[in-house]
């Protein structure tokens, strides 16, 4: 394990041996430094399509995307789908108070601009993908040209968050044992096999690399003065306002936290969102389903 002294954030960074024999999931990891964070990401397709950049939640990693990015390359289509930091192959701050919303907005705005220098984007966002990208997207609009949402939001703090969520918000900072595999297999209808579940535990050997994990939840402005919650405001009116792109929802109806209530409301604020793709037999992790969502997108964006 490494481990060292950044910026006064102390960092730790998985063994690549974690993350031998990964099922489907066969693309060389590639990595950018973004403010003295190496951040990982992978991709397929042709270098020169239309990128797709596909950002995954808590507490997942670009492994998530693994069904999605075969269906996206074999289209024609420069798939990137990269890891925050704090999970994945990426660089992890161990401390809890290092991560933040404005960090992770950052951190990802450096690595898609700065580092890959995209520009006519699809977001895929998921869970924390869409708090992240949402808000990049409204914040450098000449970037983007498509969005695809999936069971995500973007929270203001105007709303009180229901108690499913405060609960799980509760088990994920106070669990002694926290694990990722057993939170990504709650969020499933279907069992996931030994296999991906291991996947999904490779990032996180130990309680040291876990501080993303814990420290999510409490990043989700849950009142109108949190961090973060001004420029969500900011953004949803330029989601509702100003957005001229096209717009394609997928909702796994049994996620009782991010499912139907919430994604129509997404849905009302994203200018132009046509109805949703909405998946019964699916949870909080619709990619688990393979490439359905993918292939549909791909449909509708035809």
């Amino acid at each position: 394990m490494a481990s060292w002294q950044h910026d006064r954030m102390h960092v730790v960074r998985t063994p690549e041996d974690r993350f031998a024999g990964l099922p489907d999931f066969g693309y060389p990891p590639r990595y950018a430094d973004v403010g003295g964070l190496r951040l990982a990401y992978v991709e397929a397709g042709p270098p020169d399509g239309e990128p797709v950049l596909l950002l995954h939640g808590e507490p997942s990693w670009s492994f998530l995307y693994r069904r999605v990015i075969a269906v996206l390359a074999a289209a024609g289509l420069r798939a990137i789908a990269a890891d925050l930091a704090g999970f994945g192959r990426s660089d992890k701050p161990a401390e809890i108070g290092d991560h933040s919303y404005a960090r992770q907005v950052e951190w990802i705005r450096a690595l898609a601009f700065d580092r890959l220098g995209l520009r006519g984007l699809t977001l895929v966002g998921q869970d924390w993908g869409g708090l992240i990208g949402l808000r990049l997207a409204a914040e450098h609009p000449d970037r983007f040209a498509r969005v695809v949402a999936a069971n995500t939001g973007l929270p203001t703090g105007d709303q009180p968050m229901p108690d499913v969520w405060l609960r799980f918000r509760e088990v994920v900072r106070t669990a002694p044992d926290l694990q990722v595999s057993r939170l990504v297999q709650s969020g499933c209808r279907t069992k996931l096999p030994a296999a991906v579940l291991a996947a999904y535990d490779a990032p996180f050997p130990d309680a040291r690399f876990k501080a993303g994990v814990r420290r999510f939840p409490n990043l989700v402005p849950d009142r109108p003065d949190a961090p973060g919650a001004a420029l969500s405001r900011r953004a949803r009116d330029w989601w509702q306002h100003e957005w001229h792109g096209r717009s394609f929802m997928a909702i796994g109806a049994a996620d009782p936290v991010l499912g139907e209530p919430v994604m129509l409301q997404l849905r009302r604020t994203i200018r132009g969102c046509p109805p949703p793709l909405v998946l019964a037999d699916a949870g909080h992790f619709v990619q688990e389903l393979g490439g359905r969502v993918a292939s549909a997108a791909l449909e509708a964006f035809a």
